[in-house]
């Protein structure tokens, strides 16, 4: 397996940059966060086990950037990272799912990145593989002494045989053999059976009888158990398929590198990286927070607070495959804390989050960067869609303002949801352009001022109608 290399933080920082507009303090902390796992994973044994991640609480309104950070992050952590809103939880003995399912989560997560990483490991074996078993479909092995090539084989005209005679098989015969695969090979190699059908004998998805279970937290696994369970007692059946030559390559070579990937290995691996560099952001997590002197509800929300504490503590998860202890995996929580305030978290949990990072609602200037600066950016993506219309579609510098203008407007004077009120500005926008772009003849379109106040004039001044349109 390789050693796995973390960015610096200025390098974390510049890669978030890209995406996400402001929120210096948010990326600082979570670039910070990322280093220190590859910074404790250099420090020797025994103080190793001692260094705890420190965990990062982000706190600010919808539309900031708190899920995007996230989003990124998982791009950039090349570690088992797992996002999952706190709300979906449930106490123990309530119908849903356990904190302890996200451990699972975050361990199949695990599994399919090193999986993926062994596969491509040992992809250029299973490639020769597959690709000497296209050759023995295209040119079966023979004993006999070859002759001249011969479309009459097995397969028809689909495959290549040798005019044989009975004479017993000798050095010459098997260097003539072995010359003519590899002139196959060669022609194989050039494309020239792109357009053959061959029949291939491929193993067919793990086939077991469906198993639903209707259960109480903390057995919902119990499912997916009992599934692998029947997975092994029915053996996989063979099928044979007609394909062409490219699709039966590709289709053999993923069938060799399942084959190959030593998957004692793959576990071995999974876990290893789950318990040392494994991520997990809570989304949302002001929704269990339970506000003081409140009946009903909020006592399983302070149930799931309190379900959470070993885990975010240190605790031993049971897995399928097998025990993961939780002691080293980061966690970065988020919520907007809108009803309640993070001192409503139980004083101990707020204690397992002992980085504060709170983010900034954002204003025009920052709506007009949005609009602009990231690889991703709303103008961008718009103007992509409409070139495949063949249209060349440019917003001037006054367009992109009127638009941040009106949207920071509209989250005064109703809701406050942040940069999301960028993208149904957006849409209301461009919505006659996108109706009829189909049907114009290819042109330039320069989005303007006037044509942005046109488009939410009457909208933007009515705020009864604001709220459900914008």
């Amino acid at each position: 397996m390789k050693k796995i290399q973390s960015l610096t933080p200025r390098e974390t920082v510049a890669a978030l940059d890209k995406y996400i507009v402001g929120q210096g303090d948010a990326k600082r902390s979570v670039a910070i966060a990322l280093r220190n796992r590859w910074r404790r994973r250099q420090v020797q044994p025994p103080l190793r086990e001692e260094i705890a991640p420190k965990n990062i609480i982000m706190i600010g309104p919808t539309g900031v950037g708190k899920t995007e950070i996230a989003r990124r992050l998982a791009i950039l952590a090349e570690s088992p990272f797992l996002k999952v809103e706190a709300s979906k939880f449930t106490e123990v003995g309530y119908v849903g799912r356990d904190v302890e399912s996200m451990i699972r989560d975050l361990v199949e997560i695990a599994i399919n990145m090193v999986k993926e990483e062994e596969k491509k490991r040992v992809e250029g074996m299973a490639e020769a593989h597959a690709e000497d078993k296209i050759l023995d479909l295209l040119l079966p092995p023979s004993p006999d002494r070859p002759g001249p090539l011969s479309d009459n084989g097995p397969g028809g005209d689909k495959s290549f045989t040798l005019v044989t005679s009975d004479e017993t098989s000798t050095p010459a015969t098997q260097e003539h053999e072995s010359s003519t695969r590899e002139k196959i090979r060669t022609m194989l190699r050039q494309g020239k059976f792109d357009s053959r059908e061959l029949d291939v004998v491929l193993d067919e998805a793990k086939s077991a009888p469906m198993v639903e279970i209707m259960t109480t937290s903390g057995l919902e696994d119990m499912q997916s158990n009992l599934q692998d369970a029947f997975s092994k007692m029915f053996p996989r059946k063979k099928k044979e398929r007609k394909l062409k030559v490219p699709e039966a390559m590709e289709a053999l070579k993923q069938q060799e590198m399942e084959r190959l990937v030593d998957r004692d290995k793959v576990l071995k691996e999974a876990l290893r990286r789950t318990e040392e560099s494994g991520i997990i952001f809570l989304d949302e997590i002001d929704k269990i927070a339970s506000r003081q002197g409140t009946l009903g509800p909020d006592v399983s929300r302070e149930g799931v607070q309190r379900d959470l504490l070993p885990i975010v503590e240190g605790a031993t998860v049971n897995t399928k495959h097998g025990m993961v202890k939780t002691d080293h995996i980061l966690f970065i929580a988020s919520g907007a804390f809108y009803v309640s305030k993070p001192s409503d978290l139980v004083p101990e949990l707020q204690g397992r989050f002992p980085i504060r990072v709170e983010l900034e609602s954002l204003g025009k200037d920052e709506f007009v960067r949005i609009l602009t600066e990231p690889e991703n950016a709303l103008t961008k993506q718009y103007t992509a869609l409409m070139e495949t219309e063949g249209i060349e579609l440019s917003f001037s510098e006054g367009a992109i303002e009127e638009m941040a203008r009106i949207a920071v407007e509209v989250n005064e004077n109703t809701e406050e949801i942040g940069a999301r009120r960028l993208h149904t500005i957006m849409e209301r926008v461009l919505d006659d352009l996108s109706f009829d772009a189909s049907e114009k003849a290819e042109q330039a379109i320069e989005i303007t001022a006037d044509y942005v106040r046109a488009q939410l004039k009457n909208i933007a001044e009515d705020q009864d109608l604001s709220r459900f349109i914008l």
